[in-house]
């Protein structure tokens, strides 16, 4: 069975909380500069059914995931990408793209290395967006029709909801795109330690 120590990685951490204070930050400016004009909230732009139906996928999704890991002897960890393997995996990608000194960058790996950076990117802008959402919520107009609005409280949770669901769909398509997947990874058993790291 995978051990339960997922070892994170001090710079996707930091990169991590960077660009969640740069959210915050954003927000801020975006909240200091926003308009006296109150708006009005709109009957049905709450949509609760949507996030409802959201968050009952999102329940299932992780029910039966959890199941299979049960079944496979694998753990879920919602913070894979932030660890230490998903690291030597961006790097090794890195080696594989620009190429060694006698043979070149390779275009496979090129290609490869430029969807993963996208999805990387993206992956990214969700930690940026959730904390650009707790400051610039607190405008009553960012919130007036929004998804779970028009409390800071109900927009914040559709937010977070929403965000969740696109950043571990992200996370597992950076899975798939990064070379060198564990055994475990795969469903072919545990990793040992040393590979591990």
């Amino acid at each position: 069975m995978e051990t339960c120590n997922l070892r994170l990685s001090r710079p996707l951490i930091l990169l991590a909380a960077a660009l969640f204070a740069a959210g915050v930050g954003t927000g801020t400016v975006t909240y200091l500069h926003r308009s006296p004009v109150r708006e009005q909230h709109l009957a049905g732009t709450a949509a609760w059914g949507q996030q409802a139906a959201v968050a009952a996928l999102a329940v299932l999704t992780l029910a039966i995931a959890y199941w299979r890991s049960r079944r496979s002897g694998r753990r879920i960890w919602l913070l894979r990408p932030l660890g230490r393997p998903a690291a030597s995996r961006v790097a090794r990608l890195t080696r594989d793209a620009l190429g060694a000194r006698d043979r070149g960058p390779r275009p496979a790996a090129l290609g490869r290395a430029v969807l993963a950076l996208t999805l990387a990117a993206l992956f990214g802008y969700g930690f940026w967006r959730a904390g650009f959402q707790v400051t610039n919520g607190l405008d009553p107009n960012a919130t007036a029709n929004a998804w779970g609005g028009p409390t800071y409280a109900g927009a914040l949770a559709c937010h977070y909801l929403d965000l969740v669901v696109i950043m571990a769909a992200l996370a597992w398509l950076l899975d798939r795109v990064l070379p060198g997947r564990t055994p475990a990874a795969r469903g072919a058993g545990p990793v040992p330690a040393e590979s591990a790291r």
